[in-house]
């Protein structure tokens, strides 16, 4: 190789080099290399240990959830408890959260982010950090949700033209001409008491015995059983009456694991027509007796209030032909089946200080009238009415 062609290669290996270092500049920049707050924690900074109250704020909407006597409560529920698993999940999931992109804005598109403060269409979302003296730690506002484009194809998991939202538009409190793109929607941040209500409710296990009592009396009914896997028979039946056990199959499970909407706040009994509510009595094989009022429907949901006693037994009664060794294991299993019911009492007795909404789905199933659960009666058969076969009569046919 002569000195010339040795300085075209030398060039040439030059001008490669220049263009792969601009290549991967103009790489970084585009993926935002260059900007500190890319890939960083959104509020990292947050003492999550520290945060003894939540405020959450869209326009005239307000939620208040807040550490009381070592309960997260909501305070627009009368201070009911809340969801301690969604607050928590909340609180370590912000705090994780990274930002995807950052850019400058103006107030126009504050507006068209739905980031802009007040209380109008496209106001923000403000959640507000707040520790034990009530000062805030940090404030977030989310806006509007960044969607993930549909693909060409319908989707089999029912994704709409919009696509699916897989990040949120947001700002600090600080900051407001700053907007981040986030990594996750936020979805269920909302200032609804509702969805942030702890969902413990009672629980009728081991069913004896049904009774519903209405107002109209002709309507009552009562059904029994002697065993837990019994078939179910009804309690004083009337002449003729039998019940189809299809009709009632479903109402041994209907209080099982019954579930609540929301619970009513500053509502009388009265107005929620539980001065003449239908009463529904179920008894269980573990000697507890839950009493349970039905209001008047509104919507979609029924005003229920619980009453609950129990009659546990002090002492267990001895089987028959029961050996000597077999009394320690049957003692302790008899103590620990009494200590897990006395728990259970104690938690769902909590329910009879307050008024839930239960959806009608839940309800409806268990307020049939007696007659819905009868089987129907057998019309008889031509003939049958007196015992004897029916005989066709003879036609005499005219010549």
């Amino acid at each position: 190789m002569n000195s010339k062609q040795f300085g075209i290669l030398i060039a040439l290996v030059v001008v490669l080099g220049a263009a792969g270092l601009w290549i991967y500049k103009k790489g970084n920049d585009s993926s935002g290399a260059g900007d500190p707050t890319l890939g960083r924690k959104l509020l990292a900074g947050l003492a999550v240990n520290d945060v003894a109250a939540i405020s959450i704020k869209q326009g005239t909407n307000a939620l208040t959830l807040a550490k009381k006597d070592g309960t997260w409560r909501v305070a627009e529920r009368n201070d009911y408890p809340a969801n301690y698993n969604d607050i928590s999940d909340f609180l370590l999931k912000t705090r994780e959260i990274k930002v995807l992109e950052t850019e400058k804005v103006g107030a126009a598109d504050l507006t068209r982010l739905s980031l802009a403060e007040g209380v109008g269409s496209n106001s923000a979302t403000q959640v507000e950090f707040k520790d034990q003296g009530n000062k805030a730690l940090q404030t977030l506002l989310l806006g509007k949700k960044h969607m993930r484009k549909a693909p060409a194809r319908p989707s089999p998991m029912g994704m709409g033209e919009e696509g699916w939202p897989d990040g949120r538009y947001v700002t600090t409190k600080g900051s407001p001409d700053s907007v981040m793109l986030i990594s996750d929607p936020l979805m269920n941040i909302e200032p609804r008491p509702e969805q942030w209500l702890s969902k413990e409710f009672f629980k009728v296990e081991k069913l004896r015995s049904l009774a519903v009592t209405f107002a109209e009396a002709t309507n009552s009914w009562k059904m029994t059983r002697e065993t837990e896997t019994g078939d179910w028979k009804l309690a004083e039946p009337r002449e003729g009456e039998t019940l189809d056990s299809s009709k009632v199959a479903s109402l041994s499970s209907s209080l099982s694991s019954p579930t609540f909407v929301d619970v009513a706040i500053s509502s009388s009994p009265e107005s929620l027509g539980l001065d003449k509510a239908t009463n529904i009595v179920a008894e269980t094989f573990d000697n507890l007796t839950y009493t349970i009022k039905v209001g008047q429907k509104t919507g979609d949901n029924y005003p229920v209030t619980l009453a609950l006693t129990a009659q546990l037994p002090k002492e267990r009664a001895p089987g028959k032909d029961e050996k000597p060794e077999d009394k320690t294991r049957l003692d302790k299993e008899f103590t620990d089946a009494q200590k897990k019911l006395e728990e259970k009492i104690g938690k769902e007795k909590f329910c009879e200080k307050w008024i839930y909404l239960v959806s009608g789905w839940s309800v409806d199933p268990m307020l049939k009238h007696r007659s819905e659960l009868l089987a129907e009666k057998k019309e008889p058969t031509t003939g049958e009415s007196n015992g004897t076969n029916a005989v066709p009569a003879t036609v005499n046919e005219t010549q």
